[in-house]
């Protein structure tokens, strides 16, 4: 008994989240999804859901399991194509599908089969109006392209130099260049998985939802980025679900929806419900921070620093179960927070910031803040590894192990510290005194009523005064021997400070050193409850407390 053919202008993918409601998405025809999750986050058997529950005419392409074929010829009868069809789809309604294939052979039989066919189909048209004497009717369907013709032109596009073309007894051979035909038995499994796509999506009726199952599997980002954008504008008449785990995929993709699969519930064997946020099409998104927020967990942190950062190191023992994502400046990082946050389609996202303090007046970090993106309370986080509390700490553990007197250790290490500060005193004093002259400034630009009413400005900064009051403090520090204060004002790392106290606890490095702070906050509860003191009303908003409880 054959299959009811359905016509629908939209197909509905419904799947439970696991708070327990229904998701429900309309994908319209000429549209596409990708649905986006690390291994074993579901998605496979996501798509196995849409395949069985969605109404209309369905199509699995599963090329990354097929990288093989058995013949280049027409070795199956059409008889035998529609006998392997049934199968296969009754195959595909079984839940072990979406993990194990049985037809990987038949497939890519049925692959050359269904372009084969295509073929001829396309040829007895073109007969069958000259035969009657329809010329136009004729140069009308020449006009349509066919499926190997399209085929050569997506590989080309997306740089796989082979053309194929029908020999004689239907053999389908490959050719790069001049070099002599050859068989596509002969292909490599990238080029065999590029075919087996384009096969599949070209030959698919219109109206077809069409699943494709981690299509980057044997082919390189280059290659399969622009493929499948090409076969999505080709194929407008169709629907398309794309499950991956590549993130430049779906950015690459720039009409699409992204839906992020984060986990999954099972019962028995089967997944039941998923952990899922819908993405908007992009042109509302940078491509930036689209890569940022693509695979990331539902409260993200955007920290001013490198990926292999100290930064980023920290912060990812501060605030666990948060996906810290390091910017180079402090304009990205409020320019990330700012966009994110003003989206309501991404309201299931919890998005702050984390910035250098670099001196900025009270009144800039307030309305920073008010935005979601907080200044440490220090200078920069070298002054949270060299905080004195922190070397306390460390140096109370070295003489565990060691034995000696951990109070002289520290106190050996922190004068030679401040020591080298001493020398760098005027430099120190003059950036520090640079940042306060720079915003005295900024306060006294003009406004446009200002400027329109033509009034004078006079600005002036005693800047001697400036920095005598700032030398002032910096030998009020070291008189007190207040080194806390001296790293939380000052940029240490730009002395030999900072070295100095790795020397004083008997560390090799500096890098030796700020891996054993690492160390201490992973391991002692204490000290990581002091550091994340440190980031004033941060932990509070994030809700800190109440995540690790659990």
């Amino acid at each position: 008994m054959g299959r009811l053919i359905m016509s629908i202008d939209a197909f509905d993918l419904n799947f439970r989240l696991m708070n327990g409601t229904d998701y429900n998405i309309s994908l319209g025809i000429g549209t596409a999804i990708f649905v986006l999750g690390a291994n074993g986050t579901g998605k496979s058997s996501l798509l196995h859901r849409f395949s069985v529950v969605t109404q209309g005419l369905k199509r699995r392409v599963t090329a990354h399991r097929q990288t093989w074929f058995s013949s280049n010829t027409l070795d199956i009868t059409a008889s035998q194509k529609r006998q392997y069809d049934q199968q296969i789809f009754q195959v595909d309604q079984n839940p072990d599908s979406r993990w194990r294939e049985e037809y990987s052979a038949q497939r890519s039989s049925m692959a050359i089969f269904e372009l084969i066919d295509a073929q001829n189909v396309r040829a007895r048209n073109i007969a069958d109006a000259i035969d009657i004497g329809d010329v136009n009717g004729a140069v009308n369907k020449a006009k349509n392209n066919a499926p190997l013709s399209v085929i050569n032109s997506l590989l080309h596009n997306c740089g796989i130099p082979i053309t194929l073309s029908i020999q004689k007894n239907e053999e389908i051979v490959a050719q790069k260049l001049n070099y002599p035909p050859y068989s596509i038995a002969q292909l490599s499994d990238g080029e065999r998985n590029a075919i087996l796509i384009c096969a599949s999506v070209l030959t698919a009726p219109p109206n077809t939802l069409l699943l494709i199952d981690e299509p980057e599997r044997h082919l390189h980002r280059s290659i399969i980025s622009p493929l499948l954008n090409n076969l999505l504008s080709t194929r407008t008449d169709c629907a398309f679900v794309v499950s991956t785990h590549d993130i430049s995929l779906a950015v690459d993709s720039k009409l699409s929806l992204t839906l992020l699969v984060r986990g999954c519930l099972y019962e028995g064997n089967q997944v039941i419900s998923w952990d899922a946020d819908l993405v908007p099409v992009d042109g509302i998104i940078d491509d930036d921070v689209k890569t940022d927020i693509l695979g990331a967990r539902k409260k993200v942190i955007f920290i001013e620093g490198e990926p292999h950062s100290l930064d980023f190191a920290l912060y990812n023992l501060i605030f666990p179960n948060i996906s810290i994502i390091a910017k180079r400046t402090c304009r990205e990082v409020e320019h990330s927070v700012n966009s994110l946050r003003e989206m309501a389609d991404l309201s299931w996202l919890s998005v702050w910031g984390i910035i250098d303090n670099d001196r900025r007046p009270a009144t800039t970090l307030d309305a920073l803040r008010a935005k979601g993106v907080h200044s440490l309370s220090c200078h920069s986080v070298e002054s949270i590894y060299y905080h004195p509390e922190i070397i306390k700490r460390v140096a109370v553990r070295i003489t565990s192990v060691t034995g000696g007197d951990a109070v002289a250790l520290e106190a050996g290490a922190i004068k030679s510290a401040i020591s080298a500060m001493v020398i760098h005193r005027d430099r120190l004093c003059a950036k520090a005194s640079e940042h306060i002259v720079r915003e005295a400034v900024f306060q006294h630009l003009p406004t446009r009523k200002s400027m329109m009413e033509g009034a004078p400005i006079n600005v002036s900064i005693s800047v001697g005064d400036i920095i005598a009051e700032e030398r002032n403090k910096f030998d009020g520090a070291v008189q007190a021997s207040d080194f806390s204060a001296l790293v939380t004002r000052y940029p240490a790392r730009e002395t030999h400070a900072l070295g100095l106290i790795a020397e004083g606890l008997s560390f090799v490095s500096r890098d030796a050193y700020e891996a054993s702070v690492r160390k201490l906050i992973e391991d002692d509860p204490t000290a990581l409850s002091f550091v994340r003191s440190l980031f004033g009303t941060l932990c509070n908003e994030i809700g800190i407390s109440e995540m690790v409880a659990s």
